[in-house]
């Protein structure tokens, strides 16, 4: 989109038809000692070649950029087609608005119901909303939907969900009446199923658990779901890696009332955390509580195919105490390049990309597991990400790696005390032999260090 600033005779006209003579009656009511007197400090203009200089120059003083890194944790690096950043940056997908008016927004529209559609597909849901922030805040406002369906205050959350989504969850729910209690994991990597049924009872209104879980173990979906619906709780199931989900059976076969989830994996680069795309679906008869928005067909007076916004339960478009969310937007260019990616790869494409990380991640660990010093901590399936642990220093380890340009994992003692010197690991598609090869022998060699 092109910009053409004011000119002296524009701003004069301006000027005129608001009654004022000069800039400085426009800004009257700014306090003099808060004006500022001087030109501001900013460097003289740069060619656009001087610009590109002097941006390579700031980016190279990232001195992870050139790193070869095993960090996965809820971001994962995965292939994007050239199509994916080809077709998204067109100016029509970049610089529409909120589609409030149906008649002039088809493209944005259908782009979003489209994008619904592979959502529901994937989660075996019966609808999907048009995207929420990113993963943390779709689990948030999956348990506030939870609450506002059964009416009742306690929810129960699996410790192996990603700690960041379990902070948000209590940061949303902090002065509400509902409870969070956690449950803890078996030696497997999945959850306790003893120390949940232990904490479930009739004031339970969800258990939320995620899988692959953030150890990286598969959850057995069905067996949580069916002990959630015992005490008429909703199964919540959170999916921060959704290419798991070309091989995994969906969430919503297994028993799952609400499915949440980050689709960063769909064609959207890590771009140091964000933006991000956080992505919900529920069963039909739950669309009523449904926060954010939903784009559906429909036909138009001539009987052609159209698209409009079927439900907005946004308090943008009813009375706020009618809301189920204060969402305000989406991630719609997030979600409009996850839709081009998968409909690139289309389903065998997802499958075989599903594939190859699952290989991958195996490979990895048969040769790390080779290395004196170093064991496989969870033995329950597995995806791309699992856990070893270390008989050494686990911080020496990570600091020889960093020598050699490697970053090997996520120290997990941060968030779980009790994993002490223990790392989770991600390999994706996106590594080759050769570099899953090197992170073995640095760690040999840093092991003998």
């Amino acid at each position: 989109m092109s910009y053409t600033s004011l000119s002296d005779k524009d701003k004069k006209e301006m000027m005129s038809r608001v009654g004022i003579s000069s800039m400085e009656e426009l800004f009257r009511t700014i306090p003099e000692g808060m004006k500022l007197k001087r030109e501001l400090k900013v460097p003289s203009a740069l060619t656009e070649i001087e610009l590109i200089h002097h941006f390579e120059k700031i980016a190279k003083q990232n001195k992870y950029s050139e790193f070869l890194s095993f960090l996965g944790a809820g971001a994962y690096p995965h292939v994007i087609p050239y199509v994916v950043d080809y077709l998204s940056s067109r100016g029509e997908f970049v610089t529409p608005y909120t589609p409030y008016q149906p008649e002039v927004s088809q493209g944005t529209l259908q782009a979003i119901f489209e994008f619904q559609t592979l959502i529901c597909l994937l989660t075996g849901m019966d609808v999907a909303n048009a995207s929420l922030y990113d993963g943390a805040s779709a689990a948030a406002e999956a348990v506030l939907m939870a609450h506002r369906l059964k009416q009742k205050s306690n929810v129960l959350i699996a410790k192996t969900l990603h700690p960041q989504y379990r902070k948000t969850i209590k940061t949303y729910v902090r002065n509400l009446d509902i409870k969070i209690e956690e449950f803890g994991f078996s030696e497997t990597g999945e959850i306790d199923f003893e120390s949940l049924s232990s904490k479930m009872d009739e004031g339970t209104s969800a258990v939320v658990c995620q899988s692959p879980n953030f150890l990286g173990v598969v959850e057995d979906i069905k067996k949580i779901s069916d002990l959630a619906h015992s005490t008429k709780a909703l199964s919540v199931v959170v999916v921060t890696e959704p290419v798991s989900l070309g091989l995994l059976e969906a969430p919503g076969k297994l028993g799952a009332d609400i499915v949440t989830g980050e689709g960063q994996s769909f064609g959207i680069p890590l771009s140091f955390g964000g933006p991000y795309l956080g992505f919900m679906a529920c069963l039909k008869e739950f669309i009523r509580q449904f926060p954010g928005r939903i784009a559906g067909e429909t036909k138009d007076v001539d009987g052609k195919r159209g698209f409009v916004l079927t439900l907005s339960t946004r308090e943008q478009h009813i009375r706020r105490e009618r809301a189920t969310s204060n969402i305000c937007t989406n991630q719609a260019l997030c979600a409009l390049r996850a839709t081009i990616f998968l409909e690139t790869l289309g389903l065998d494409g997802l499958k075989e990309l599903a594939w190859q990380n699952i290989q991958k991640a195996n490979y990895a660990l048969e040769k790390l597991t080779q290395v004196e010093g170093i064991k496989r901590k969870f033995h329950g399936n597995f995806f791309n990400e699992f856990v070893i642990e270390f008989s050494g220093s686990l911080p020496k380890v990570e600091s020889s790696l960093r020598e050699k340009g490697i970053l090997g994992g996520l120290y997990l003692r941060e968030f779980y005390p009790e994993l002490e010197n223990c790392s989770l690991l991600c390999v994706t598609e996106m590594f080759k032999r050769e570099e899953i090869d090197r992170l073995v022998k640095s760690l040999e060699e840093a092991l003998k260090e």
